[in-house]
C-alpha cells in the first residue's frame, strides 16, 4: 500500500437517504444513546427524512461537496442513514469494509456505492473486507469505532461491543496505523458503544471526553497523544457528551475553509468558551436532527462518510454532481418519486 500524505479533512461526504428509518431494537443492547420514543416508524421514518434534507442543506450551504445515495428497500436497514460504520476510504485509493455487530445492519454495505463513488470520477484501487471477521463474533465498525487521525496515522477506540481488538489490529495492519485503545463509560457505568460519540479530532484540535476514560494511565496515554500531535484539547463533559457533542466532523469547504459539522443538541450543550475556542479553528455549522438522535442514539458525524479518494476525472464527476442534484432536489419537493430514478428538473 502507499503511503501519501493525507489531509485530515474531507470536503466532500456521503450520505445514505434514509428509507425504512426507525429505532432498531436489535441495535438498543449495546448503544445505550438509544431512547425509547412513541412514535410509529412511518412517523420516525418522515421525522428523519426531514433531518436528513436539513442537515444536507446545511453542509451545502457551507460549500461541502454531499454525495446523496438513497437507501434501498431490501433488504430492510433501519440504521442506514449512519454509513461511516460500514465504510471508510483513504488518500492512496483505499476503500475499507467493516464487520457490525448487529445482523440487520450489515445489508447497509454495499457494492453498487462502491461503484457510484468510481462513476463519479472517485479511484479506488484497493477494496479492503475485513467484514469475515463477524463469523468470530469479532466488529469493527467504521470510523464510529475509530477517531482517525489521519495525519499521524493513528486511530483512536473505545473497546466495545462493537469495537474489538483483533479487528483493530488487522485494520492497524493493512491500513499502517497505529493504535490506542481504551475503555471509556457514560455516567452511569454503561460501555460508550462507539469511540465518535465522545471524541472528534480535527487540524488542530480534539474534542473528547475525558470524564468517561477511567483508567488513569489509558486517560494519560490519550492526552499525551493529543498533544504530542499538536492538538488543543477541548474537554466536554458527560452531561455534554449525553448531548453528542463528542459527535462531531470536521471538514473543508470545497474553498478550503475549515468547518466542524455537529447536531443543533451538541451546538447548544457548548459553554462560551468551548464555542470560541472551536471557533477560533473552524466554522460551526449545524442542523437539528434531534428524532435521529432519540431513536438510533447516532449524530451528525454519523451520518457523513468522508470522502478522502483521490480524484481521477473531475470533468465525470461534475456530470454526477449535476445529475444527482436533480434527482435529491426533485425528491426534497416530491419524496414519491422513486429511489434510484432521476426525473428531476433540469438545471439552466
Amino acid at each position: 500500500m502507499s503511503d501519501p500524505l493525507e489531509e485530515q479533512l474531507a470536503s466532500s461526504v456521503l450520505m445514505v437517504r434514509p428509507l425504512n428509518f426507525h429505532r432498531n431494537p436489535l441495535a438498543a443492547a449495546s448503544n445505550a444513546f438509544m431512547q425509547v420514543v412513541n412514535r410509529s416508524p412511518d412517523e420516525e421514518q418522515a421525522l428523519a427524512l426531514q433531518e436528513f434534507h436539513g442537515l444536507v442543506d446545511a453542509l451545502e450551504k457551507a460549500s461541502v461537496d454531499v454525495i446523496v445515495v438513497d437507501d434501498t428497500p431490501t433488504p430492510a436497514t433501519p440504521d442506514s442513514v449512519f454509513p461511516n460504520n460500514w465504510m471508510s476510504t483513504h488518500a492512496d485509493g483505499t476503500f475499507v469494509m467493516y464487520p457490525m455487530e448487529v445482523p440487520n445492519r450489515r445489508g447497509e454495505r454495499r457494492q453498487d456505492i462502491v461503484d457510484r463513488l468510481r462513476s463519479r470520477g472517485f479511484e479506488i484501487s484497493q477494496l479492503i473486507d475485513l467484514s469475515a471477521h463477524e463469523q468470530s463474533g469479532q466488529y469493527l465498525e467504521g470510523t464510529g469505532s475509530l477517531v482517525l487521525d489521519r495525519r499521524h496515522r493513528i486511530a483512536y477506540a473505545c473497546r466495545s461491543a462493537r469495537t474489538h481488538d483483533a479487528v483493530l489490529d488487522d485494520f492497524a495492519g493493512q491500513l499502517g496505523y497505529s493504535v490506542i485503545a481504551f475503555t471509556a463509560v457514560d455516567n452511569q457505568g454503561r460501555a460508550i458503544y462507539h469511540t465518535n460519540v465522545m471524541m472528534s479530532i480535527g487540524e488542530g484540535f480534539a474534542v473528547i471526553c475525558l470524564q468517561s476514560i477511567r483508567s488513569d494511565a489509558e486517560r494519560e496515554a490519550v492526552v499525551s497523544s493529543l498533544r504530542n500531535t499538536g492538538h488543543e484539547i477541548i474537554d466536554i463533559s458527560q452531561a455534554q457528551l449525553l448531548a453528542m457533542a463528542g459527535n462531531m466532523l470536521a471538514l473543508r469547504s470545497v474553498s478550503g475553509e475549515r468547518l466542524l459539522a455537529m447536531s443543533s443538541q451538541a451546538r447548544a450543550s457548548l459553554t462560551d468558551d468551548q464555542r470560541r475556542r472551536l471557533e477560533a479553528h473552524a466554522n460551526l455549522v449545524s442542523a437539528p436532527i434531534i428524532s435521529i438522535e432519540d431513536s438510533a442514539g447516532g449524530s451528525v458525524r454519523c451520518m457523513l462518510a468522508e470522502i478522502h479518494l483521490p480524484v481521477k476525472d473531475a470533468h465525470n464527476r461534475q456530470a454526477h454532481n449535476a445529475e444527482e442534484y436533480d434527482h435529491v432536489e426533485c425528491q426534497r419537493q416530491d419524496p414519491d418519486v422513486p429511489a434510484g430514478s432521476f426525473h428531476g428538473r433540469l438545471r439552466d
